[in-house]
């Protein structure tokens, strides 16, 4: 599996946001140490999908960034991604890894232990989990599991831990001191005055 940056950006397609220019400037100041999740309002259609990744997985290649898709895994394929990430909706592991291969990087969302290790036995790369805090940019979310709740999962699991959801820079240091490996984030960076900036102070929280 490609080396898993620290800092996961979830493109953010809702109207009014910019996500090409969000994933420039976060690139700029993360470099290798991001991966970008290439994610999709569910209306959108396959064809936008494909062209939104494709002129993401472009701007990673120039920083040595990895590129994701999530949920869509035929999209993930036919734009030669490094991965993709499938939630709880979405195929299950074991199918999900199928379609990959034994090499691409998978990624899943859990919240509890049980869970994250079924998705572990069935050849996840990582898990996403969350929401650690309140958050509006994905509606029906249950409710945030805390720093506490991440602990949870990390002490069952092996493989690293990217925990999501209303996560901030001045969040990093607990989340860190839990066992978690990274974090991913929407609104932290698609929200930001100035997304480069805060990709920076992000990643400097991440690996002091």
């Amino acid at each position: 599996m490609p080396s898993l940056g620290r800092l996961h950006l979830i493109t953010d397609t809702r109207p009014g946001r910019d996500p090409l220019t969000v994933v420039r400037a976060a690139l700029t100041a993360a470099r290798a140490d991001l991966v970008v999740q290439v994610r999709v309002e569910d209306s959108a259609t396959d064809r936008e999908a494909y062209d939104l990744a494709q002129r993401v997985l472009a701007l990673c290649a120039s920083y040595g960034a990895a590129c994701l898709v999530n949920d869509r895994l035929h999209v993930a394929l036919a734009v030669g991604a490094a991965g993709g990430h499938v939630g709880e909706d979405d195929l299950p592991v074991a199918a999900a890894r199928r379609v990959l291969g034994p090499t691409g990087v998978l990624g899943a969302t859990a919240r509890a232990p049980g869970t994250a290790t079924e998705a572990v036995a069935a050849g996840v790369s990582y898990l996403g989990v969350g929401p650690c805090h309140t958050t509006s940019t994905k509606s029906g979310l249950p409710n945030p599991i805390g720093p506490a709740g991440v602990r949870a999962v990390t002490d069952a699991v092996s493989v690293p831990v990217i925990a999501i959801g209303g996560v901030t820079a001045a969040h990093v240091p607990a989340l860190r001191a839990v066992g978690a490996y990274g974090v991913a984030v929407v609104g932290a960076l698609s929200a930001a005055a100035d997304p480069a900036r805060t990709a920076a102070e992000l990643i400097e929280a991440l690996t002091c």
